[in-house]
């Protein structure tokens, strides 16, 4: 496999526009997201680990923005030591998730939580000069405030189906943030979701890296974030999965555009994570959010080479059932794998070339 049959590259016109035109540098880094998926981020850690050795510490300032697994990826990337807090996180992740055949959702608030702390390393979050850190959550409302029901859920589920705005009577967003300026999302609303913003600290910082990655009635929720409104959080997947922003108040509050670096593990955009069996919810090209976005994935001839042909998966759990063992060795080998898809992905930024990107 050559080195460019490793990855896929999309972008919205304006990026692309400025690699065609600039080239590619870290300072024309604005933002860098990094999506929810469950084990299908652990496919990134090798490029978090390159980009974080050779890449972030030249961008001068960068936003980093997660929810769920990727909440937990950027929490470690915007450290003063990030590879030693990725290292971490992949351990958590990888061996510490062994549940016995029916796990409760209190048990898979305690392994969640473990991961959350591991992202830390049990210490306050030192986020480096010149980064700001966003972690995204969804604190329960309406019909969900005081219900952890099925029957609950199912009607968020219908609400959503029928128009992603009704998902807002259920779920609000809340923002918690740290390091070195406000996050663009902070001023006015840009949807129904709203955005409460929230200073992350040692009260709430673990608190917020669970909640971000409490999946509804898999996992226990987190209740009354310390500085945050009063109520239930959940995942901040639920309402921003793939994490379609308004960007484009961060890439042109300067007089020079600047662009979003997305590392993906899919060469495409979901709004909400309710919405990823919508297949018309996918952003289609054009959406004026994506307008400076350079979205980088590993490529469907990559994907095929790695352990059962596909990037780890929550399905997991179940394929391999109580042979844990065989589940880590799987998950291991598949990053392992994913370096050359990152070694790949950092030759290219080190010399873009403009004709391998593909509209998103």
């Amino acid at each position: 496999m050559t080195r460019h049959t490793s990855f896929v590259l999309r972008a919205g016109p304006g990026a692309l526009q400025h690699v065609r035109e600039n080239g590619l540098e870290p300072a024309d880094v604005a933002c860098m997201p990094a999506a929810a998926g469950g084990p299908k981020g652990l496919a990134l850690l090798p490029l978090d680990r390159c980009l974080a050795r050779d890449w972030l510490p030249r961008a001068p300032r960068i936003e980093l923005i997660g929810a769920s697994v990727g909440a937990w990826r950027v929490a470690a990337l915007a450290q003063r030591d990030p590879i030693a807090a990725l290292d971490r996180v992949q351990y958590a992740y990888v061996h510490d998730q062994c549940y016995d055949a029916r796990p409760t959702p209190a048990d898979v608030s305690i392994v969640c939580r473990r991961i959350a702390r591991a992202a830390r390393g049990g210490l306050p979050l030192d986020v480096r000069a010149g980064v700001a850190l966003t972690i995204v959550t969804a604190r329960a409302r309406g019909r969900l405030h005081d219900r952890e029901s099925k029957l609950a859920f199912a009607e968020a589920v219908l609400s959503n189906a029928i128009s992603r705005s009704r998902l807002a009577g259920y779920l609000e967003r809340v923002l918690f943030h740290a390091g070195a300026s406000a996050s663009f999302l902070a001023a006015e609303p840009f949807d129904e979701f709203g955005r409460v913003s929230v200073a992350l600290d040692e009260a709430n910082a673990e608190d917020a890296l669970l909640a971000s990655g409490t999946i509804p009635l898999v996992a226990a929720p987190v209740r009354d974030i310390a500085g945050a409104p009063a109520g239930n959080y959940w995942d901040g997947a639920l309402i921003d999965y793939h994490l379609l922003l308004p960007y484009s108040r961060l890439t042109r509050a300067e007089s020079r555009r600047r662009i979003v670096l997305y590392p993906h593990f899919h060469d495409f955009v979901t709004p909400g994570w309710l919405d990823k069996h919508l297949p018309w919810r996918r952003s289609a090209s054009g959406h004026p959010w994506l307008e400076d976005l350079l979205l980088v994935a590993p490529s469907p001839s990559f994907l095929a080479g790695l352990p059962d042909g596909k990037l780890p998966d929550r399905q997991d759990f179940y394929r391999y059932g109580p042979d844990h063992a065989a589940r880590i060795r799987a998950w291991e080998k598949a990053i392992g794998e994913c370096g050359r898809f990152a070694e790949a992905v950092m030759r290219w930024l080190e010399s873009p070339d403009p004709s391998l990107i593909k509209p998103i």
